[in-house]
């Protein structure tokens, strides 16, 4: 008897596999009517640009007006594949990655049927075309509640984006205590892509900075008796032991009418320099009078780069900060360094955000030193939650002669930020609020030679993915390789 159950369950075992690979792999529809349109899919990969090693872009036509989705991919090759599960189109992943070898630096035609009351419209093809490229392999962020008001669980996790594996780098449970729950954790940071030197912030119950380095694990408080705070928004030096810090009196605001939401502002910010051997701080830049903010190295480590804020009108300066965050602006500056001495140069500006009565920040160089990427607003430090927020790209030598066209990344009236390069400097990453202005996503741009072609959606394998987990992805970063350290191993640092 047991010998016929366990027959009878393989049977259906193979039955489910055979249903399921047909209804991923269905028959073209034979009598659609030709529509003039692209089709409406979500996310939109409509003629985007992809790296050559990226995970399948998987989407999903509008399930409160069509039945039933049907997809031909075609590669350069000529070979073709069908895929389709209601409404969903849901690639095999050894399939996609087939599909991308074959169609390096070409392009895969995409053909979409949708099923709507019953008939089937066929809609106009679209491309995806494939970059020699690759990406880097990995990203990390913090994944958050969207609103800061209140937040419970709070993790900072690694995505591979080469498949769809996701794993916890660290959360905010796993050290807090009885008597002081809800930790914050924030601001992961890497030296050079590479994770062996890294660090991540825990605040409230047990804080403290948590520093890899070389692989080893420790738990320091940067708090000095001539600093404001701890370090706050970090910046490894691409070679040294080394980590440029600001150093921030933080505060929020929450509106009640102003569309934006949530402001985020400091009271008071400085510049601080971090030896990671020695324990030891030192200050870079503290002047009283204005705000120093997001550090970030040159890839050779001979600059500093950092926002700083210009003064305020005269009437204004003795006024609360809560009544004039709207009228902050900051513009972008740089400071030689001597990485043997470990001294600064004189205060360079690098671009004048204010005199466009604009306010930048976030600024990121590329790897091969030619470009600056920042994000630009009307005011203040914390674009994320500024829907008028945009990525700027601009040229740093006489290679380039103007300012690259973002058209392709940028979207239209909702926020744009956290931009950073891929560690080939072919790829810009950016979280944006696109969509439905509440939620911040990761979105990816190919950038060659100065042009940036169509940004699209980090892949989910279910394209639905995003529309349900209710978290920000915020402060996304490349990585050329996961994290190793266990979230245990990360833990016992704060016992």
């Amino acid at each position: 008897m047991k010998r016929y159950i366990s027959s009878y369950i393989v049977l259906l075992g193979f039955a489910v596999m055979f249903l399921s690979s047909c209804a991923n792999h269905p028959s073209v529809p034979s009598d659609a009517s030709a529509s003039s349109v692209l089709p409406p899919i979500f996310p939109d990969y409509c003629d985007v640009t992809v790296p050559c090693n990226i995970a399948p872009l998987n989407f999903i036509l509008p399930a409160d007006q069509y039945e039933e989705c049907v997809a031909r991919i075609t590669t350069p090759d000529g070979k073709q594949q069908t895929y389709g599960n209601g409404v969903k189109v849901q690639i095999q992943e050894d399939e996609w990655r087939d599909m991308l070898d074959a169609s390096k630096g070409k392009s895969i035609k995409v053909e979409v049927w949708g099923q709507k009351d019953g008939k089937w419209l066929s809609f106009n093809p679209f491309v995806i075309h494939v970059a020699k490229e690759p990406i880097d392999e990995y990203v990390s962020y913090r994944l958050i509640e969207p609103s800061y008001v209140a937040w419970d669980f709070m993790e900072i996790a690694q995505r591979n984006l080469t498949t769809f594996e996701e794993t916890q780098i660290f959360n905010n449970e796993i050290t807090c205590n009885d008597k002081e729950k809800g930790q914050c954790i924030n601001c992961h940071s890497y030296q050079n892509y590479k994770t062996d030197n890294m660090l991540f912030h825990v605040r409230k119950a047990n804080g403290g900075t948590v520093i890899v380095n070389d692989g080893k694990v420790t738990k320091v408080d940067m708090k000095r008796d001539y600093t404001i705070s701890g370090g706050v928004y970090p910046a490894w030096h691409p070679t040294a032991k080394l980590v440029a810090f600001s150093t921030n009196l933080t505060r929020q605001g929450f509106h009640t009418e102003n569309h934006n939401k949530i402001e985020v502002y400091d009271q008071k910010s400085d510049l601080i320099l971090y030896d990671v051997v020695t324990d030891s701080v030192s200050i870079v830049s503290n002047d009283s009078t204005l705000l120093e903010v997001y550090p970030t190295w040159s890839p050779d480590g001979k600059y500093l780069y950092y926002c700083k804020s210009v003064p305020l009108p005269e009437e204004m300066r003795d006024k609360d900060i809560a009544s004039t965050y709207s009228k902050i602006q900051y513009n972008l500056y740089r400071r030689s360094f001597d990485v043997a001495t470990h001294g600064f140069g004189d205060e360079e500006l690098v671009y004048d955000a204010a005199s466009q009565d604009k306010s930048a920040t976030l600024p990121r160089i590329s790897p091969d030193g030619h470009y600056l990427l920042f994000a630009l607003g009307q005011y203040g430090c914390f674009h994320i939650r500024h829907s008028d927020a945009d990525i700027v790209c601009m040229p740093l030598d006489n290679q380039v002669s103007s300012d690259i066209d973002l058209t392709g990344l940028n979207s239209e009236g909702f926020a744009d930020s956290y931009p950073t390069w891929s560690s080939n400097g072919h790829w810009i990453m950016t979280s944006s609020r696109r969509g439905d202005g509440n939620f911040s996503r990761i979105y990816f741009a190919y950038f060659n030679n100065g042009k940036v072609e169509k940004a699209f959606l980090m892949p989910q394998e279910d394209p639905e993915h995003d529309t349900y987990r209710l978290k920000c992805y915020n402060r996304p970063e490349f990585m050329v390789e996961p994290v190793k350290i266990s979230v245990a191993e990360f833990s016992r640092v704060f016992d």
